[in-house]
């Protein structure tokens, strides 16, 4: 049995508990990134409009957000509920973000990178935050203000002290419109070239949550918006400390510790934890498995596996070999996973090709050759006994296959059910299976982004390499676990197996044909 530590084992029993709620195409879970992009998207819909009614001047700006605020409650004050909450909710999906990468262990190796720039991603946010309370300039405004300043104070790049300027009442319209300009534009910039370094490394990037997931996040903002409407405190005053102040905690939480420490002290706190952050994939570093191989005899530069690639590591290239092909695939080892999905994706890996010699694909896994895996697919089969024979096909990170073997099961898996080729299924059907059972990750979230996804495309949806129509689908059947969902799992193969026992007296609709070409 895999050994699952105790926080990866509660983050995966929180996701089941959300997938019987949601169902995985709607576990906001599944989806905290493309959620942030939506809540990125309510901000800067809800900013412009803001932006249309703001005075930018220090004695017009209150005023303008209390016009906003009240006068025009029934949008412009909607409005800036959805702008606080849906920037409230984008901290909290990228901090749970990063927190179920660290629970499921997918910050490290091939994906240190994404983590690596994505730390920093969350500082823009946050500082982007801060000025737009600044903008208000109200109680809160004045405060955010004034301690911000005393942090730019104490960085030794800054020359001069812009803390003075709140102290001694010298604060003018040009300064507070640079504030302006640096929240409206300066810092959206910024953001969103953060965003893009962040995701550079993968392909195929998703930045629209699902439909319902989106309209359902969006009724509960407005909602809120309704129940609990954002307001400002009272305007400013240079000459007055305030008694109360309702902090936004998960913009300002630093602040209050200014009460307690320096402001370098601060900056010692905060960048030391960022600096921890930002070397965790090395405490320690995870090993990637073997690159991929391109294999140029048996590769017609078709780009399949460049397509389906998840992490953007196949480039496809003019040919250098002089085959009368005009394409042929490159693979750079610097950013491939070794997931096996191009194995997946290439028609030559195909187990019915070449009988009786080593099998070679055009793309393959040194660590588990497409040779090995008909080899050993074949001597699976050719040890069950018993009237209904099964075998699983698992995957090294979903639950461990192994533990379903038994005398008339038998058991293989890959480093990604995304690297099984649909002629593979064809084949065991063929050479004396009577039921293939296909498991991996749970629905929506394939360790490898794209394995279960292009897989059921194969299967179902004609994706090449396909799933051939002749092919009889009753005798295969998919059901992904997670290493927790061992009950789950027995409790369906069981099922399956009385289902296949059930067919065994009628007519099978096996494929036929040694050219295997799907």
């Amino acid at each position: 049995m895999k050994s699952v530590n105790p926080i990866k084992r509660g983050y995966l029993a929180l996701e089941a508990w959300f997938n019987i709620s949601f169902g995985a195409e709607w576990n906001p879970l599944y989806h905290l990134g493309t959620l942030t992009f939506f809540f990125f998207w309510v901000v800067l819909i809800s900013g412009i409009y803001l932006f249309v009614f703001f005075d930018t001047s220090l004695t017009g700006a209150y005023n303008s957000v209390q016009y906003l605020t009240h006068d025009q409650w029934y949008f412009g004050g909607v409005m800036r509920s959805l702008h606080r909450y849906a920037s409230d909710a984008a901290v909290m999906t990228i901090v749970l973000h990063m927190f179920r990468e660290f629970a499921l262990d997918r910050y490290r190796g091939f994906r240190w990178f994404s983590w690596l720039t994505g730390v920093p991603t969350l500082w823009f946010v946050i500082t982007l935050g801060i000025t737009g309370y600044w903008l208000v300039w109200d109680e809160l405004g004045l405060y955010v203000a004034v301690l911000s300043s005393q942090l730019m104070d104490a960085l030794p790049i800054v020359a001069g002290s812009m803390a003075s300027n709140f102290l001694e009442g010298q604060l003018t319209d040009r300064f507070f419109t640079l504030m302006a300009f640096l929240h409206l534009l300066g810092q959206p910039v910024l953001l969103i070239f953060a965003l893009w370094i962040h995701v550079k490394r993968l392909s195929h990037v998703e930045i629209s949550a699902p439909r319902g997931l989106a309209i359902g996040s969006f009724i509960a903002l407005l909602a809120l918006s309704f129940i609990w409407p954002a307001v400002s405190h009272a305007p400013a005053d240079l000459h007055k400390v305030p008694a109360v102040l309702n902090l936004d905690w998960f913009y300002l939480n630093i602040y209050p510790a200014l009460d307690y420490l320096t402001a370098g002290q601060t900056w010692i706190i905060t960048t030391g934890i960022t600096g921890l952050l930002m070397i965790m994939p090395w405490l320690p570093p995870k090993k990637t498995g073997t690159a991929a191989e391109v294999h140029l005899d048996e590769c017609n530069g078709c780009g399949q596996c460049a397509v389906d690639c998840p992490f953007d590591a196949i480039s496809v290239q003019t040919r250098t070999d002089g085959a009368r092909w005009e394409y042929e695939v490159a693979v750079n080892e610097k950013l491939c996973a070794a997931c096996g999905i191009c194995v997946g994706s290439c028609h030559s890996s195909n187990p019915f090709r070449s009988s009786g010699k080593v099998l070679e694909t055009g793309i393959d896994m040194p660590q588990f050759p497409i040779d090995e895996v008909r080899s050993r697919t074949k001597a699976a089969l050719d040890a069950l006994t018993g009237e209904t024979r099964l075998i699983v096909f698992g995957c090294d990170h979903a639950f461990d296959a192994a533990e379903l073997k038994s005398r008339n099961i038998a058991a293989m898996s890959f480093l990604c059910t995304g690297m099984v080729p649909p002629t593979l299924v064809e084949y065991a059907l063929k050479n004396g299976a009577d039921g293939v059972f296909i498991t991996g990750c749970r629905n929506g979230d394939c360790y490898y982004r794209y394995g279960n996804v292009w897989m059921d495309k194969r299967f179902n949806e004609g994706r090449k390499p396909m799933l051939r129509e002749r092919v009889d689908r009753s005798r295969i059947h998919v059901f992904r676990a997670a290493v927790t969902d061992g009950r789950q799992i027995k409790n369906e193969l069981a099922g399956f197996s009385i289902r296949i026992a059930a067919l065994q007296n009628a007519p099978v609709n096996s494929a036929s044909g040694e050219d295997g070409n799907a």
